[in-house]
């Protein structure tokens, strides 16, 4: 496990900035799934995130080629990310956005027990009670009704697996390679995958495969889920190079914090007192996840457990 303390304090940090910015990938591509075909919000998403990158992979001058074996842990990558994003945006399109997130949120629980289990890193009692606290706060924030969701409910379920599982392998390849050289080669990997499925399917009867050309509306909405999940996955896989699994799932709850927002602004959710609740217990767990690497850090020679 890394023994960094600064670098955990700079990492929740770095985890607040995907959690302000991960929620408007769902938002923008809840609002093009009324008019795009699915798996072709999902590829621009990947193809904006590619040329978006390339320029920032220049002026920082981290690129490289990756050998044999490490491709393949970015297709891997690539392939998880690739489904966790097309189960999600197609679980937006029939549910509200904090419905389908709060459901998602058994994910910190699937990634915090996983990291123990393939990258043995230790976990103290008060960071799952943590999980556990943020999990409460989402629950009360959306009270999901599974009764009424129906089958589209499996989707979030489906998107927080793969999505525990693409985070460990982010952890994993963020300690020897540039976090902006991950997320190009990722990309790569993602379009790789994508684009044979779409020329191919084209013409299926199946509306999810179709490819289109955008007006200019579309456009926009497009470049905004690439645009925010650029910004978004740069914060997570540089938080993800600086501090261990155990200590950054909790903070993931904070992302219910920002849907609620885009929901009362966007498509006019109002929270109600309960919501309200819910959020103050999130933001909560957080903070103390925050003030135990601040103790860590003043006491950095004694170990802190938790």
């Amino acid at each position: 496990m890394t023994k960094n303390p600064q670098g955990h304090i700079s990492a929740i940090m770095l985890m607040t900035g995907f959690c302000l910015f991960g929620p408007a990938i769902d938002m923008f591509a809840k609002l093009a799934s009324d008019t795009v075909p699915l798996l072709q919000i999902t590829a621009a998403r990947f193809i904006f995130q590619l040329i978006l990158l390339i320029p920032v992979a220049a002026v920082m001058k981290c690129h490289y080629l990756p050998t044999k074996k490490e491709m393949a842990s970015h297709f891997l990558r690539g392939s998880l990310i690739l489904m966790a994003t097309s189960l999600f945006f197609l679980a937006v399109r029939y549910l509200p956005l904090a419905d389908a997130l709060a459901i998602f949120f058994i994910e910190p629980f699937f990634l915090t027990f996983l990291a123990v289990i393939f990258l043995g890193e230790p976990i103290g009692w008060r960071r799952i009670m943590a999980c556990i606290i943020g999990f409460c706060g989402a629950l009360l924030v959306i009270q999901p009704q599974y009764q009424q969701v129906g089958w589209p409910a499996l989707l979030p379920v489906g998107t927080a697996l793969c999505f525990a599982f693409f985070l460990l392998l982010t952890r994993r390849m963020t300690q020897t390679g540039s976090p902006v050289m991950v997320q190009i080669f990722t990309s790569i990997a993602a379009v790789t995958l994508l684009l044979p499925i779409l020329i191919i399917l084209h013409y299926s009867p199946f509306q999810m495969f179709k490819l289109e050309v955008p007006n200019f509306h579309e456009w926009g909405l497009l470049l905004g889920v690439g645009l925010s999940a650029t910004i978004a996955h740069l914060f997570l896989t540089s938080a993800f190079a600086r501090a261990p699994v155990g200590i950054l799932a909790p903070l993931q709850y904070l992302e219910i914090v920002t849907a609620t927002l885009f929901g009362i602004f966007i498509f006019g959710d109002v929270p109600n007192k309960l919501t309200i609740t819910g959020v103050a217990i999130i933001i909560f767990s957080g903070l103390y996840v925050l003030y135990r690497e601040g103790k860590r850090r003043e006491h950095k020679n004694v170990p802190v457990t938790g």
